[in-house]
């Protein structure tokens, strides 16, 4: 983990997503925050200890979903699946397939394994689940501010490196490169996730704040940032519901200037807590 230093930054943006507004001072305490995010090594020996099932793993509760016929109520999770060509950048259905069997140890279906992944980042997990692993490590989830600041590492520029999304052709984070959603060029070298620290650290010696995998956050979604935050409900026990929506950062590999352009420190997305995906993981902090 690394230790950082209490202080106040501008937190959001006015330039980009509305969601992203108004940009304004914040204050942080002074916290610790894993220095990548969790990864498939890691996850496996808290499973391992603690016999933890995921939401993934977990066929739904008909008492939660009424009405939903039962072939839609078995364990499964979203997978990113490119179609064959071109396609309409509004509908993400045509590339994101709910798959039966995705989970944490089978990140693309039954019929794949995270054999020789350790050190990738654990994707499939939940909201619930991520607090979970966070507790048996005796540590936290970081609220949106907390992960923010990290992220900035008391700078101001657009990337958490500087002003330019790659600098001198310098590939910086696991993003997609080529026409989303059907053809990646692998110009920085992965399809999907990458190793943990496959790029260079912030200023604060972080990896991975950009790209690679969403992260879960505490907080409550908020549409922007004009109300005060929800307050936080790491400190309690929740049931994953459709109703519950937190804040994730970060962007994935799967961020682009061709659709998605959430691979800056203020970009922020809602995520239901009954849902996971596998471009989303988390770290911890304390």
């Amino acid at each position: 983990m690394a230790a950082l230093p209490a202080g106040d930054f501008v937190m959001g943006s006015d330039h980009h997503y509305p969601e992203e507004r108004p940009a304004q001072q914040r204050r942080v305490d002074r916290f610790a925050i894993d220095t990548v995010p969790v990864t498939n090594a890691r996850f496996a020996a808290f499973v391992a200890e603690t016999g933890h099932r995921t939401l993934a793993e977990s066929p739904l509760n008909p008492a939660d979903y009424p009405g939903f016929p039962a072939e839609m109520l078995v364990a499964a999770s979203l997978v990113f699946t490119p179609p064959p060509g071109p396609v309409p950048l509004n509908d993400p259905r045509q590339w994101w397939k709910v798959v039966p069997g995705a989970d944490w140890r089978h990140p693309l279906g039954p019929n794949s394994s995270i054999e020789g992944r350790d050190q990738h980042p654990v994707v499939h997990v939940g909201f619930a689940d991520a607090l979970a692993y966070a507790r048996w490590a005796g540590k936290t989830l970081p609220s949106e501010a907390q992960w923010e600041y990290a992220a900035r590492a008391g700078g101001s520029s657009e990337y958490v490196w500087g002003d330019m999304l790659e600098p001198e052709g310098r590939h910086m984070a696991n993003l997609w490169q080529g026409a989303f959603p059907y053809h990646n060029s692998l110009a920085d070298g992965f399809d999907r996730t990458s190793p943990v620290a496959s790029f260079p650290p912030n200023a604060w010696g972080l990896f991975d704040m950009i790209g690679n995998v969403w992260e879960w956050t505490c907080d409550a979604y908020q549409p922007d940032h004009a109300a005060p935050p929800a307050k936080s409900c790491c400190g309690a026990d929740i049931r994953p519901s459709a109703n519950h929506f937190k804040v994730l950062k970060g962007g994935s590999h799967l961020c682009t200037p061709d659709y998605c352009r959430r691979y800056r420190a203020p970009a922020r997305l809602p995520q239901a807590t009954d849902t996971t995906a596998s471009h989303i993981g988390f770290r911890c902090c304390l």
